[in-house]
């Protein structure tokens, strides 16, 4: 999913936008750093309907206008018992870069590298905090004014695809994403709250067995002083052939602040 905001447009002098659900083209400004909690609350279809809770702490830097890294660990309750799971690094760089007056294209490329403790107990596959394995893939991301529009493309390769009987390895993901700025209707100064609404549709083929999903994840998001961020978005499932699948709808709160600057 998806959003747009005016995030420090008084410090960095244009627009971003941002995502709740998916990562847009953009990076975060050069020179800083972002502390970032998602928590994950889903019911488990494997496990008569108990809730299921995921906790993905990450530190983000921006190294440069093009390069940004993030450093997450994974924690979850799926075995019985909350405790870590893993960890993974996600890069993204942008190679792109059209602007314009109220608008601007971009393309970047992406990688996830993600190493996971845990039981795989569904087929789908996520390096997000469930699976061992690597993703690397494309997004192109189009701001209008107010509006953004996002899709994005990977291909995902599990490093065990044999354990605990789960035979799919390979998987194409992909995601179309649209986000609007609602407040401010006017905006004066950097210390102003942006209320931004969005909607994600996100899929999953399955390489192995031709099996996929498509979910849609609506979500509003608020920004506080263009550095402190609220996400609260829900998932729910829209189409299934047949996947094993542990969560299929829920919700995520995040929260996130940026350090502006933190070094030069």
């Amino acid at each position: 999913m998806l959003t747009l905001l005016l995030v420090c447009s008084a410090v960095a002098g244009k627009t971003q936008e941002l995502f709740v659900y998916t990562e847009p083209a953009s990076n975060m400004p050069a020179h800083s750093l972002g502390a970032r909690l998602t928590n994950g609350f889903a019911g488990n279809n494997a496990a008569g309907g108990s809730l299921n809770y995921s906790l993905i702490p990450e530190l983000m830097i921006g190294v440069n206008k093009n390069l940004m890294v993030h450093a997450e660990g994974f924690f979850n309750n799926n075995n019985g018992a909350f405790r870590a799971q893993g960890a993974g690094l996600y890069a993204k760089y942008r190679f792109f870069t059209h602007d314009a007056v109220y608008r601007h294209f971009r393309m970047a490329a992406y990688g996830r590298l993600s190493f996971n403790n845990g039981a795989v107990v569904q087929e789908t596959i996520d390096t997000y905090g469930q699976n061992k394995g690597y993703e690397l893939g494309l997004i192109a991301t189009q701001l209008l004014h107010k509006q953004a529009i996002s899709a994005s493309a990977g291909y995902t390769q599990v490093f065990e695809p044999g354990k605990q009987g789960i035979t799919n390895d390979k998987a194409i993901n992909y995601s179309l994403s649209t986000g609007r700025l609602i407040l401010p209707h006017n905006y004066h100064d950097y210390k102003q709250v942006n209320f931004n609404i969005m909607a994600d549709l996100l899929g999953q083929h399955l390489l192995n067995s031709n099996k996929s999903y498509l979910d849609i994840a609506p979500a509003v998001q608020f920004i506080f002083n263009s550095q402190t961020r609220i996400d609260l978005g829900y998932r729910q499932q829209l189409y299934n052939n047949g996947l094993l699948r542990m969560n299929t709808n829920g919700f995520l709160l995040r929260f996130e602040h940026t350090f502006f600057n933190a070094w030069k």
